[in-house]
């Protein structure tokens, strides 16, 4: 697995009543891309820690210290805002994601609601900073003190008048977002890369009112945190074989195939043994972060054969349908496959 470094905090800086932001020491070698999250070892008094994954609101284009905007919404939320200061020092993974723009150059959509706000942040941090396209962002809160980075918005608009467009929706009055009216807020930069993070219910009203402008599935991106079951910082081996009845096929051992890096690699693959844990053993640097088939870091794309997914929270079935699937939850079904990583 990738591993974990100590971080020190270096600043708290309150954000809003409910949500802080932890500004960490970037550590040597370390790089990311907008929109990609952190994943932070939390102590528990239950469990000795847990995991929780927050998405990075600084830019590599513009910041030198990494920082991620917590809300409090559960126990690992609770104790950073609660037990965080400067001087801490906190376990973190390296960055990680696929929330990320495919140029700085395009003109983009954000659409986000509460600490959804956070990812957004970057990609428009670093698109302003380091790109020439232009955003529009449609941002829900509950009211007008909710409104995480109101200050730092309203600078950048100052800043970059013909380039940003931002559109606040407040709860208190307007009340909840509907599907038609984002519709309609959407509806003239239909045909710009659309980003969208919040709330589960205000995701699928947004999702709802991207498919109704008929935006393809391959310009809307998604990102879903879920709790993670297992704890990335526990320091156990992951390779795990699967149930015999979990499987798919009986018989000999399947042959994957797949370019990284420059390098091809043809191996076995043994059939109670998931993609990710046979690509790691073999020494192939594949990217990964919660291994529960909730974050997407490792999606790759089956260019031939097939495989089963033992569990999927973030992939969609446009996703599906496109080949697209997560390493760490994949089985093979046929003896050959081939995959690619974009």
């Amino acid at each position: 697995m990738p591993e974990p470094a100590r971080l020190r905090v270096v600043a708290v800086v309150e954000e809003t009543s409910e949500s802080r932001s932890l500004v960490f020491e970037a550590p040597e070698g370390w790089s990311y891309r907008p929109g990609q999250f952190l994943t932070l070892r939390i102590p528990s008094d239950r469990t000795g820690s847990v995991a929780r994954s927050y998405s990075l609101s600084s830019s590599p284009h513009v910041d030198d210290a990494l920082q991620v905007t917590v809300k409090r919404a559960g126990y690992g939320s609770n104790w950073l805002c609660d037990n965080v200061t400067a001087g801490s020092e906190v376990d973190v993974l390296p960055p990680s994601g696929a929330f990320v723009p495919g140029s700085l150059d395009a003109d983009v959509l954000l659409l986000a609601a509460g600490s959804g706000i956070t990812p957004v942040m970057s990609i428009a941090k670093s698109v302003l900073a380091a790109g020439t396209g232009r955003i529009a962002l449609i941002y829900a809160n509950q009211h007008q003190d909710a409104v995480i980075f109101d200050a730092e918005l309203r600078e950048l608009v100052a800043r970059h008048p013909e380039r940003l467009l931002v559109v606040h929706w407040l709860e208190s009055v307007q009340g909840l977002p509907t599907a038609p009216a984002l519709r309609e807020l959407a509806r003239p930069f239909a045909d710009r890369e659309c980003f969208v993070c919040g709330p589960g219910g205000f995701m699928d009203t947004a999702e709802e009112a991207l498919r109704e402008l008929e935006i393809p599935r391959a310009r809307t991106h998604i990102e879903r945190f879920v709790s993670l079951k297992r704890n990335p910082f526990e320091r156990k081996k992951r390779t795990e074989q699967i149930a015999p009845e979990e499987t798919t096929a009986a018989g000999g051992d399947a042959t994957v195939e797949l370019d990284l890096d420059g390098k091809h690699h043809k191996l076995r693959w043994p059939r109670q043994q998931r993609l990710l844990d046979v690509l790691l053993d073999n020494g192939v640097a594949a990217p990964f972060s919660c291994r529960e088939g909730a974050c997407s870091a490792c999606a790759c794309r089956i260019d031939r054969g097939e495989v089963k997914m033992l569990q999927n929270s973030v992939l969609e079935q446009e996703d599906l349908d496109e080949g697209i699937i997560l390493a760490c939850q994949s089985l093979p079904i046929t003896d050959e496959i081939h995959i690619s990583y974009e």
